[in-house]
């Protein structure tokens, strides 16, 4: 359904999707493909996670050291 309010006349539409609309809709829900640069801060970022578990390690037994970034 789309709801369409004037906010002039405060009049409210209710209405069903067209065809094109629900389309849009569904392709909305899909997941994004990741820019090239966010699939390199992943690489990374499953780099150092691989790293840390080598050691035994988290990413929050290093933040409890005070030597995690964020």
């Amino acid at each position: 359904m789309i709801r369409i309010h004037n906010v002039e006349t405060d009049e409210i539409i209710d209405r069903e999707m067209t065809d094109a609309e629900f389309a849009d809709y569904q392709a909305s829900l899909l997941p994004k493909p990741l820019t090239e640069a966010e699939q390199e801060a992943a690489a990374k970022k499953a780099a150092a996670e691989a790293k840390l578990a080598a050691l035994g390690l988290t990413a929050d037994d290093l933040k409890a050291l005070g030597l995690g970034g964020n």
